[in-house]
């Protein structure tokens, strides 16, 4: 089995240091050595803390579960029950890796004001696939009539993250698995056409 590579172990390492410290609070040295490798040997991988935390970013955001959201995806299913599962996926994906920590994509968002353009662009950029892979499953749905036409999918869809987002940041102050998911629901209800 090989051995993984001091880039590989600086990006499995700085998410749990971001994840617990936020970008601000974490140093290129507590990075290293959460991932037990030379300080120095962090600037052969990365120019800047800002260019492995948007690389983490990428890679959290390319990891995230769309089958259910997708066109083939469990067309047994409603709109709004895939919708939900979707969400259910994206909460276990948080509660495994610690509500209290929340999710990575928040984490960053929330310090995107100092972290530079890089990491803030990144985080827009995950913001902005998830939406487009949601606003796709609802305009299906509003076009079945299941889901309201009232607003735009696109309105929509940034509605059920932030939402969902809100719901978890709750859950991370009170360490509430259940709290995105439950304020994801009461917006799924106020959905339905």
């Amino acid at each position: 089995m090989p051995r993984p590579s001091v880039k590989e172990k600086l990006v499995e390492y700085a998410e749990s240091v971001f994840r617990r410290k936020g970008f601000n609070g974490a140093s290129v040295q507590d990075i290293t050595s959460a991932a037990g490798v030379p300080k120095g040997s962090f600037y052969n991988h990365f120019q800047s803390k800002q260019e492995l935390a948007a690389e983490i970013v990428r890679r959290y955001c390319d990891a995230t579960d769309f089958s259910m959201l997708d066109a083939g995806g469990g067309r047994e299913h409603t709109a709004l029950e895939r919708i939900r599962a979707h969400f259910a996926v994206q909460a276990e994906r948080t509660r495994a890796t610690g509500v209290g920590y929340g999710c990575l994509l928040v984490t960053m968002a929330s310090d995107s004001p100092t972290t530079g353009e890089e990491v803030r662009s990144a985080v827009q950029e995950g913001f902005d696939g998830w939406t487009c892979a949601l606003a796709t499953l609802i305009e299906r749905g509003q076009h079945t009539g299941e889901i309201s036409s009232v607003r735009p999918a696109r309105d929509l869809a940034a509605f059920l993250i932030d939402t969902f987002e809100g719901g978890a940041l709750r859950g991370k102050a009170t360490d509430d698995h259940s709290a995105s998911i439950l304020a994801l629901d009461i917006a799924l209800d106020a959905l339905r056409a």
